[in-house]
């Protein structure tokens, strides 16, 4: 099962990918986390990544791409992975197209976690108040700008998915057992 999971902040993905990566024994790839394994790895994309980052510059397209090809050629991700972050633009989703059509593998699905804004602004100040307010994203504000910003990165990439037949739109709302039933449905 090859999987894309995508959802604005608070939506559930990394709850969701946790289930999923138990249900079908794939790995969920984090590009933050594939980022900082291949620095470590000492891998050529890596260095070229932790080189660019050491300057204080964002690392381009090409190495986040890179990085990812690299990940996807890992034993583990043979029988199939969540992307969990990636792509995050239309430039990177079309190189992912492109790499995977070069290893002669395709997606299965692009799990979209539908939600309304407003009770996602509420799940989070009530996660905020359980949690004592720990963490610096459990802001209105702050939530609020990541959902806008959220919002133009990645209905361009929702649209360019539904094109190629591959999103599955699930609506996020319901209780975690409730969501993770419609992705499963969804997948069949």
């Amino acid at each position: 099962m090859r999987l894309i999971i995508m959802g604005p902040p608070g939506a559930g993905k990394g709850t969701q990918a946790k289930i999923l990566v138990e249900k079908y024994s794939i790995p969920q790839l984090s590009t933050g986390d594939i980022l900082r394994a291949a620095i470590q790895a000492k891998t050529p994309m890596g260095l070229q990544a932790k080189e660019i980052m050491a300057r204080g510059d964002l690392v381009p397209d090409e190495v986040v791409c890179g990085i990812v090809s690299e990940r996807l050629d890992s034993a583990d991700a043979k029988n199939g992975f969540i992307l969990d972050g990636f792509p995050r633009t239309i430039a990177q989703a079309e190189e992912l197209d492109r790499m995977m059509e070069e290893k002669g593998i395709a997606l299965d699905a692009v799990i979209s976690l539908d939600v309304d804004a407003d009770a996602l602004v509420a799940r989070i100040k009530q996660r905020a108040e359980e949690s004592g307010g720990t963490r610096a994203d459990d802001n209105e504000e702050v939530l609020r700008n990541r959902l806008e910003v959220y919002g133009e990165l990645t209905k361009p990439l929702i649209a360019y998915y539904k094109k190629q037949g591959n999103v599955k739109s699930i609506d996020g709302m319901g209780s975690i057992e409730e969501v993770t039933s419609a992705i499963t449905d969804a997948l069949g």
